[in-house]
């Protein structure tokens, strides 16, 4: 089956690539929105300013405090996909219509969050970068000093040349 490229994600970390493959069939919204963002270069250069150890890393705040966000919130898009290994999803505040730019890769299944959080992606490849991640303190929520960064992410579809004609 051929890649979606209009709905594939290449993530830049400084530890390798990231693809994730975005769910529009779960969350339209939530893709539309973060393919704008996307696409403006919104998400270059942010931290992944929460990050437990076993759980996940959570990036998208302009701020990089876990504050932060593009001004535009979402409501809710929520599924009956689990939270696994390798699931993206919207970090939100108590307001389950709270969503804006802040997401997080999980690191392990968390059935916890199971319809409660708006899943939107998958990643498909480089979890191991992921992995690699700078993790947080414990006893401050996993907020981390220093944190590693987006280097940049683009829509695939961006990035493919086209083919020549003979």
């Amino acid at each position: 089956m051929a890649t979606d490229l209009e709905n594939t994600l290449d993530m830049e970390l400084a530890s390798g690539h990231v693809t994730i493959a975005m769910r529009p069939d779960l969350a339209p919204n939530h893709c539309a929105q973060i393919k704008r963002l996307v696409r403006s270069g919104f998400y270059d250069g942010l931290a992944f300013h929460r990050v437990i150890a076993g759980f996940m890393a959570q990036t998208g705040d302009p701020r990089g405090n876990g504050t932060g966000g593009s001004g535009h919130r979402l409501q809710a898009e929520f599924s009956n996909e689990k939270h696994l290994r390798g699931t993206v999803s919207m970090a939100r505040a108590a307001d389950p219509d709270s969503a804006d730019s802040q997401f997080f890769i999980m690191f392990a299944p968390e059935p916890s969050l199971d319809g409660k959080y708006t899943i939107w992606g998958q990643v498909i490849s480089g979890m191991e970068h992921v992995d690699c991640i700078k993790k947080g303190d414990p006893a401050r929520n996993g907020m981390v000093a220093n944190p590693d960064r987006i280097v940049r992410i683009r829509v695939a579809a961006d990035t493919q040349q086209a083919s020549p004609t003979p």
